[in-house]
């Protein structure tokens, strides 16, 4: 694996006084004290042998039910203005729909009031995954009524902290909870439907719309989504690679964004969905809800190409031959331990991208997860990779593009869905053992960088 060489770095070029500054979790992968909510589909699917590599729960994970005034600290300490977190729906609806868990709600409720306190900006996600299991024992989000129940849920989140949060998160990457969770069975509920998984995608998406419309009930002013995109580079200009790299563009990238921005499913997604989902052209208007800001989730560019004749690899998710496409390795770039190519130029490709197609339709955009796997607390890689990503933003910037913010993942090393505990992500490093925390090499630069900032911000 090729690795970029320590050293150092020149100051990061200037941002606006006001631009949001954050870290980001997601409950299930910290949380812990699983013995106080309702069970997911997490806790299903992790309980079957293989299904996580090194065969770990996420039962404790970080602990941070228990410790968030540690970690609520840590992200201060970072000089960062914004944590996002996710809310888990099964902690505060153990069923997912009728009795509320008050337990629950007042976990969400001390940690909002203590970053608060700590003068940092709470801004939850509603849903990261982790359907409640009675949810996805009655259809889960193959069938409407889910979106139904989770604005039910996001309604009784917002009676309770929306007075003191002012930017909300509906959904985390849909994409990847259809693609991994429903079509290719590796993520939970495990599910293998291929392309009959299409009717996740758009009861999440309509769950959304939904979302957002209690939301403003509940008097929130600044709603937003987080979708994961990347580019997508075909892997020669042959038809078949390029037809193949459109294909997966649409599915990964279009089939989320469109609909939310366009109000309308791209060319061959429509035709799709009509076979399984009555009438999807009705729920549009809801789905296209206005946002506030779109969130961007950015970790590595694709290269595709023509359909494989046998099963693929790609980021340690076995994909199936049958599909209309196959991903490509990516040469010349480093790779994080995950595998996963480091390329800042990416971004700076992909937010002019967006610009592009969406134009005045696009709202101001905000990166709401970057970041890699590295092992070790002198985590260099790490420092150079948010470096050169940071760069790319600020060149995006510079071309006109209207983005106001940039969460890290994440603050903590956490439970890495299938991969279990092997990669490590945060921040801060975690002893799972002793559940110490001890910031990396990786936290001390971000807050230098961000104090050099501040003190150049026009």
């Amino acid at each position: 694996m090729a690795t970029i060489p320590p050293g150092p770095r020149a100051p990061l070029p200037p941002f606006p006084r006001d631009f949001l500054w954050g870290v980001a979790t997601s409950a299930h992968q910290i949380e812990g004290a699983a013995d106080e909510r309702g069970p997911s589909v997490w806790d299903a699917f992790t309980a079957l042998p293989g299904n996580v590599k090194d065969g770990t729960t996420a039962a404790v994970a970080c602990d941070h039910v228990r410790r968030y005034r540690e970690d609520v600290a840590l992200v201060r300490d970072l000089g960062v203005g914004a944590y996002r977190f996710s809310v888990s729906w099964p902690r505060v609806l153990p069923e997912g729909t009728g009795a509320v868990s008050e337990r629950g709600l007042d976990f969400y409720d001390r940690l909002v009031d203590e970053l608060c306190a700590a003068d940092v900006r709470p801004v939850p996600t509603l849903f990261h995954w982790d359907t409640p299991l009675a949810v996805e024992e009655a259809g889960g989000w193959l069938t409407r009524a889910t979106a139904e129940r989770f604005a039910e849920y996001v309604a009784v989140v917002a009676a309770r902290i929306g007075d003191r949060v002012p930017k909300w998160i509906t959904l985390n990457e849909p994409a990847e909870h259809t693609l991994l969770g429903h079509a290719l069975g590796q993520h939970a509920p495990g599910k293998r439907l291929l392309f009959d998984a299409l009717p996740v995608a758009h009861h999440q998406l309509l769950g959304h719309g939904l979302a957002v419309r209690a939301l403003r009930a509940a008097g929130a002013q600044d709603v937003g989504v987080a979708n994961s995109h990347g580019p997508t580079w075909p892997a020669s200009d042959a038809p078949a690679d390029r037809e193949a790299a459109d294909f997966y563009d649409v599915l990964l990238n279009r089939l989320f964004s469109d609909p939310l921005l366009l109000g309308r499913y791209p060319e061959g997604v429509a035709e799709l969905l009509a076979a399984a989902v009555p009438d999807p052209a009705a729920d549009l208007k809801v789905i296209a809800e206005p946002l506030d800001w779109y969130g961007v989730n950015f970790y590595q560019p694709t290269k595709v190409g023509a359909p494989a004749e046998h099963a693929t690899e790609f980021s340690g998710v076995t994909l199936p031959p049958q599909l209309p496409f196959a991903p490509r390795e990516i040469t010349g770039h480093p790779l994080t331990d995950f595998g996963w190519p480091v390329v800042p130029e990416a971004l700076t490709e992909l937010l002019l991208a967006l610009r592009e197609r969406y134009g005045d339709r696009l709202p101001p955009l905000v990166i709401t997860e970057n970041g890699c796997s590295y092992d070790g607390l002198d985590d260099q890689d790490r420092i150079a990779y948010l470096d050169g990503h940071l760069r790319a933003l600020h060149r995006a910037r510079t071309a006109g593009v209207d983005v106001r913010g940039y969460f890290v993942w994440s603050l903590l090393d956490n439970f890495e869905w299938a991969e279990g505990y092997r990669q490590r992500f945060g921040l801060v490093h975690v002893d799972y053992a002793t559940q110490r925390r001890t910031p990396k090499a990786s936290y001390h630069w971000l807050r230098s960088a961000l104090a050099g900032l501040e003190a150049q911000a026009p």
